[in-house]
């Protein structure tokens, strides 16, 4: 029964897994302080790169996963430099330009990712449980990386640059680093999304699969790293609860994000902790008092 059930829920699963990944790449960039949208363009490269590899040049899926990680990861570095003299709605203009430029790229160059329909029969070698370990890697990494000088540093940038600066942090460097761990996220799981789907096309990378990414993050919360993998579940299953909203996803998700920034502007994950944390405050509060009343 239960093997039934994951079997009928599968594809929902790696598309759960899949856009957790995509989030936690969205949410490294927003924890710095950086209000960038590429991770949609940065995607679409690890995806495509990787897929071309395989299917045009013979190469090991494996090997072409590297190659669209480092891919997203030397892009993302690249874009990174001239963001830095950019801010707030200035960066994401800049990299929704990028996002399109890159969409334009992969509808145009039909030698190479074979235009608007797309590149087919790519081997599919990525199962469920190798996008469960990834997930859980990527978290990992992280977590770890929150818990680290370059973590406190992302922490206090998004917070106040000005401060930031002023206790010795360069800006620029620390918000590069972001765009490069992101741009790795981004493009290991493009290439991931290459190797689970059979076919990968360009609509699939752009404004549809920017408001997604974004809204897992702003929905779940951006400080903790487990707000955008909630995020990701919610929003997924919605439209598989009440079908009839399936087909108007981008629109639900401009709903929620309106909703969500009005009445919980730190996310409905992030929420929820803080509110636990001061109940638990208010409850040792109340037995301190209480054991001093007793003395």
């Amino acid at each position: 029964m239960m093997s039934d059930l994951f079997i009928a829920y599968r594809p929902l699963i790696d598309l759960f897994l899949l856009h957790s990944g995509f989030a936690l790449g969205q949410y490294i960039v927003l924890r710095a302080g950086v209000f960038s949208v590429a991770n949609a363009g940065l995607t679409a490269i690890g995806a495509y790169l990787s897929a071309w590899l395989t299917l045009r040049a013979g190469v090991h899926p494996a090997l072409s996963v590297i190659a669209g990680t480092a891919a997203g990861t030397l892009v993302a570095l690249l874009l990174s430099w001239p963001l830095a003299r950019l801010r707030g709605v200035y960066q994401a203009i800049a990299t929704l330009a990028f996002v399109q430029v890159v969409l334009s790229l992969n509808v145009y160059s039909e030698r190479f990712t074979g235009g608007a329909m797309g590149m087919n029969g790519i081997p599919k070698v990525v199962s469920t449980g190798t996008l469960f370990i990834s997930l859980l890697v990527t978290l990992y990494i992280i977590w770890a990386i929150s818990r680290t000088r370059l973590g406190r540093a992302f922490d206090a940038i998004r917070q106040d640059e000005m401060v930031a600066a002023s206790l010795g942090a360069s800006v620029r460097y620390y918000q590069s680093v972001a765009f490069a761990i992101s741009g790795a996220i981004a493009g290991y799981f493009g290439a991931m999304e290459a190797f689970n789907t059979y076919t990968i096309e360009p609509q699939r990378f752009g404004f549809d699969f920017l408001v997604a990414a974004l809204t897992y993050v702003v929905f779940g919360g951006r400080r903790s790293i487990w707000g955008p993998v909630v995020g990701a579940a919610v929003l997924i299953a919605l439209p598989e609860l009440a079908r009839p909203l399936a087909e108007y996803r981008t629109l639900v998700y401009g709903l929620i994000m309106i909703v969500v920034m009005a009445h919980l502007p730190r996310g409905v994950f992030d929420t929820f902790v803080e509110y636990l944390h001061r109940r638990r405050m208010a409850r040792m509060d109340r037995a301190a008092i209480a054991k001093g009343d007793n003395a």
